[in-house]
């Protein structure tokens, strides 16, 4: 209870936390009472984490990633625009005119890639 009061957490999260001091059928047990009570949620994590995620300008490969670590397979991230985050994020770090020639382009396009965001969108960023 102590790991949800600060931030949500995954099943996976929790249970890897807590197998480091506890008995696998204990931790189970109490994983399994906290989800029934509903103070564990996957989904809930996920929403969130999704959102923070894109809060902090990252691309839906580096999200999907991070999220995969931590034990969620199913998840949905059509509600962001990430074109438009590519842009603001590129515009941001660079400034609204577009790179002058192929070098500065590419740095620009290693810098997105590197946040998780795929070609079409790092396309669309210029």
């Amino acid at each position: 209870m102590e790991m949800l009061v600060k931030r949500e957490h995954s099943y996976v999260e929790l249970y890897k936390k807590l197998i480091q001091w506890h008995e696998d059928d204990e931790v189970t047990l109490a994983l399994e009472k906290l989800k029934k009570e509903n103070y564990q949620s996957d989904e809930r994590f996920t929403n969130e984490f999704i959102q923070m995620r894109f809060n902090q300008g990252k691309g839906p490969i580096k999200i999907a990633m991070d999220l995969r670590q931590r034990g969620i397979e199913h998840f949905d991230l059509s509600e962001h625009d990430f074109f438009a985050l590519a842009k603001n994020i590129r515009i941001r770090k660079y400034g609204e005119e577009a790179p002058s020639n192929y070098k500065e382009k590419s740095k620009q396009q290693r810098f997105l890639q590197s946040r998780g965001f795929d070609f079409e969108q790092i396309n669309h960023s210029f």
